[in-house]
Order: structure tokens, then C-alpha cells, then sequence
């Protein structure tokens, strides 16, 4: 599968009246909306999304204050990767009862920051430091604790921007030990490293930042993703 990821403070203007119009015609498996610092409207662009696309739109906020009632679906991410127990569980505290009023699917998400070969924000907002990309064994080991603990979901994620996707030899690692749905995101600005996450075991992969620049390479990533799920 594919998710498209939109960056509410990005994707604005004539970036998201392009990024709008391939997405009608390019639609993937799923559109998540968020970012680790948000400054404008997420319910706004939400609403624009379900109104103009007929595909899922599932919150992937950086913080409690991102929640949305408005989105189909919420991945309840807790940082694993980091010992900060603030985006351990002090957030979702702060948001659970909100979030279990408002009857969203609510998609428990282990999270886990992989060093994409620079600085990022989620690394600065959550004050943590990312896993190493060659430590594949402790990549395994936190996502496998996560799926212990009840997650639904592991996510890889090397940061927007990242200058390097997550290695295939750790994607393959983890996923080889899990019992449970794989994503991965980060860095990932080629359909051959788009394919490459797919031929290591990713279940999900999520692009965002390339096409804050070019959205019109949406086209090439969900043609891609389309006929790498016919060959499986």
C-alpha cells in the first residue's frame, strides 16, 4: 500500500491546488495529514480532502493538539524509539478522552525514529535520538517490545527530509520478526526506492516531502504501488 503524506503548514497554496488535482486522478491507498510542528489548520484541510478525494484521510499528528474528529482514521503513535515519556504516553493522555468520544478509528502505531542521515524535526520537537541505521538488531527488538505491548502497527520512519530512506536490510530485519503490519517512510524521493521498501517486506510505504516539490511524481509513486500489488 500507499499513503501520501501532507504536511498542513507545506501544502498550501498553488503546492496544494497541484497536489489536489493528482490526487483525483492518482489516488492512494490512503492520504495522512500531519506534521511534528503544525502551525495551521488541520481541520480545514482535512475537510478539503474528503470533500475532493474518495479515498481515507488518517491523522498522523506530532502532537495532542493535532487531533482531529474530522479524519476517517487516527494512528495513535507512541514514540518507542525514545525515552521520552512525553511522547511515550503524556501525549495520548492529554488527547485519549477526546479522541475515544469522538468514535475516530484509532490505530495503536509503534514508532520508531531511524537516523535518515541528518537532523529532523520529529528528532528536535521529541528531544530524542534517532536508532542508527546500521543497528538493525535494535530496531528489531524495539518494534518486536511494541508488538508485545499490544500495537497495531509498526512505523520506520527516517524524518521528512531525511537524506537517506530506512535501509532494506532493516526493513527486512523487522519485518522478518513481526506478526503485524510494517510501514515505512522517510527519504523515500525514487520509484526505485519505493520498490525497494516493497521487495524488503514493507507493507505500507509513505512519501511526502518530494512532493511538496513535485507533486506530479504522485502519478509515477501510486502506478508503481498499483501494479507492484497486481505482481503480489
Amino acid at each position: 500500500m500507499l499513503a501520501v503524506l501532507l504536511d498542513p503548514d507545506q501544502c498550501r497554496g498553488y503546492i496544494l491546488s497541484s497536489t489536489i488535482a493528482e490526487l483525483k486522478s492518482n489516488i492512494p491507498d490512503f492520504i495522512f495529514v500531519g506534521g511534528s510542528h503544525t502551525l495551521n489548520s488541520i481541520d480545514s484541510l482535512i475537510d478539503l480532502l474528503k470533500e475532493e478525494i474518495k479515498t481515507p484521510v488518517v491523522l498522523f499528528p506530532g502532537n495532542a493538539i493535532q487531533f482531529s474528529s474530522n479524519a476517517h482514521a487516527l494512528l495513535y503513535l507512541s514514540l518507542l524509539s525514545g525515552r521520552n515519556a512525553e511522547f511515550l504516553i503524556g501525549q495520548h493522555v492529554g488527547s485519549a478522552v477526546a479522541v475515544k468520544k469522538s468514535e475516530i478509528e484509532v490505530m495503536p502505531t509503534g514508532y520508531l525514529l531511524i537516523d535518515g542521515g541528518k537532523s529532523t524535526s520529529v528528532e528536535y520537537i521529541s528531544n530524542t535520538r534517532p536508532i542508527p541505521n546500521d543497528k538493525k538488531e535494535i530496531a528489531l527488538s524495539t518494534a518486536v517490545a511494541g508488538e508485545l505491548l499490544g500495537m497495531k502497527l509498526i512505523y520506520l520512519e527516517a524524518g521528512s527530509g531525511a537524506f537517506v530512506p530506512v535501509p532494506t536490510e532493516m526493513i527486512e530485519c523487522v519485518k522478518a520478526g513481526l506478526s503485524i503490519p510494517l510501514i515505512v517512510g522517510g527519504g523515500i524521493k525514487s520509484s526505485q526506492q519505493l520498490k525497494d521498501a516493497y521487495d524488503a517486506g514493507a507493507d505500507m510505504v509513505v512519501v511526502g516531502n518530494i512532493f511538496e516539490t513535485v507533486p506530479s511524481k504522485i502519478s509515477e509513486f501510486v502506478t508503481l504501488a498499483r501494479e507492484y500489488g497486481k505482481e503480489e
